[in-house]
């Protein structure tokens, strides 16, 4: 099978490219992007999907792309580079997919388009996204809805993770994780917030099960690590895996929104990109708790638990960290 995955020299990509580059009697592998490679470089072509003669050109002889490419940070400038990225470059993949005849797409979206504090939504739960990222995810799902009208024939088969950790990710969790290992953590909220998250190793391996098993029709899958834990649970299990007390402090919402708001306003006078925002200060405070039992029924068995994969991301990051210094950064 020819798989071409657009955007992969990220932190998903990468890993799903090691996955499935362990069955090389069973895949052939490009990857295309505008950034290289730091593992794969030798499959890696450079490509942007807002380019239309790039995709044309290198979805040659391919049978299936997956779709990583995305702008995802929640401080990009300027914000119309959400949609050229996220929405036009979806329309530029299926007119290069329709021009080299491929039919069947996995495309990377997020439960960012059922927007916050939403009660467990399923895949059928209406769109209400809060931001530019999630707004353009679920464009490029409408666009996708369309496209399909019109080409039935093609398996096409979208994913909506929640909040991905893992090994070598600096983001959100990432900076959660390291601030209450430290101890300087300072808990915004009662802690009883539920926080739906994803190991990069479930969430790679589900999309290797996709290709391999679920070859028809238009499929939307919520992609979260069950059971769920709020941060009150996260803080615990955090301590005993890494055997040391973490004091932990309250701050009710209000103040904790106040710092929010200081930090925009000194990262608008500096020009930098802080690592605390008013955006994340109520997206941490907010419930994110999704129904994945669709991902269940369909047979997938993650091969790791979410605790599992918190232990393996600690004790990478955290107890016995690896002397090169690769780091992906993302939300």
């Amino acid at each position: 099978m020819n798989i071409t995955l657009i955007g992969a020299s990220g932190f998903v990509g990468t890993r799903l490219i090691e996955l499935l580059s362990r069955e090389k009697e069973n895949y052939s592998l490009k990857n295309i992007d505008i950034a290289e490679s730091h593992f794969f470089p030798e499959i890696t072509k450079k490509g942007d999907v807002r380019n239309q003669e790039d995709l044309d050109r290198e979805l040659q002889n391919t049978d299936i792309v997956v779709l990583l490419a995305a702008q995802h940070r929640d401080d990009v400038t300027p914000t119309s580079l959400y949609y050229d990225t996220n929405v036009e470059g979806m329309k530029k993949t299926l007119q290069a997919m329709e021009k080299n005849n491929v039919k069947r797409l996995v495309f990377f979206s997020s439960v960012a388009v059922y927007g916050l504090n939403k009660n467990n939504p399923n895949e059928e739960h209406y769109a209400d996204p809060f931001n530019h990222y999630g707004k353009s995810k679920w464009q490029a799902e409408q666009v996708l809805q369309e496209w399909y009208k019109t080409h039935q024939d093609w398996n096409i088969n979208i994913i909506r993770p929640t909040v991905i950790f893992g090994e070598r990710n600096r983001g959100n969790v990432y900076n959660l994780l390291n601030q209450i290992s430290s101890g300087k953590f300072l808990m915004v909220g009662n802690g009883t917030n539920v926080k739906s998250m994803a190991y990069v190793g479930n969430i790679v391996a589900f999309v290797k099960y996709m290709i391999d098993e679920i070859k028809d029709n238009y499929n939307v899958f919520n992609y979260i690590d069950k059971p769920d834990c709020n941060m009150n649970d996260l803080v615990a299990h955090i301590s005993k895996v890494l055997n040391k007390h973490i004091p932990m402090i309250h701050f009710p919402y209000w103040l904790g929104m106040c710092g929010g708001y200081c930090f925009d306003i000194l990262a608008f006078v500096t020009r930098k990109k802080l690592n605390i925002s008013s955006v994340r200060v109520k997206k941490f405070c907010a419930t994110t708790q999704f129904d994945s039992s669709k991902v269940l029924a369909s047979g997938f068995v993650p091969p790791y638990t979410l605790k599992e994969g918190l232990a393996r991301t600690l004790e990478f990051e955290f107890v016995h960290p690896k002397p090169d210094d690769i780091q992906f950064v993302s939300e």
